[in-house]
């Protein structure tokens, strides 16, 4: 009986690893060998960059906090810590969207920030 050499296991674990490099540029996308290791090298970014992506999106919503801080005469780091004191808890993604959204909502919770850390409200 003859000897199987390229087995269906084999040919299904090269054509798993070339479906996970589809879309690569030139041979990467077609030839095992370097497929391989454009496949785990991809697999390490997507790895790291999900967390990139909380930092990212986090640095963000300060970027759109502040601006819109600023523009009641109030700094970020003032603005969250009079938030602190007077007990309201709302995360920074919410305030983000609140200051996008709804600025009067948000130029009300910076009145409540002020009046918290003593600032002089207008």
């Amino acid at each position: 009986m003859p000897r199987a050499i390229d087995g269906t296991k084999r040919k299904k674990r090269r054509q798993k690893l070339l479906k996970h490099a589809k879309g690569f540029w030139g041979r990467r996308s077609n030839l095992y060998r370097t497929a391989k290791d454009a496949v785990a090298k991809s697999l390490s970014y997507a790895y790291r960059d999900r967390k990139t992506k909380k930092r990212n999106f986090r640095a963000l919503w300060i970027t759109r906090i502040s601006a819109a801080c600023r523009q009641q005469d109030m700094t970020y780091s003032s603005f969250i810590h009079g938030l602190e004191l007077a007990g309201i808890q709302i995360n920074r993604k919410a305030l983000s969207n609140l200051a996008i959204e709804d600025p009067k909502a948000f130029s009300t919770l910076v009145e409540k920030a002020k009046e918290a850390t003593g600032a002089s409200v207008k």
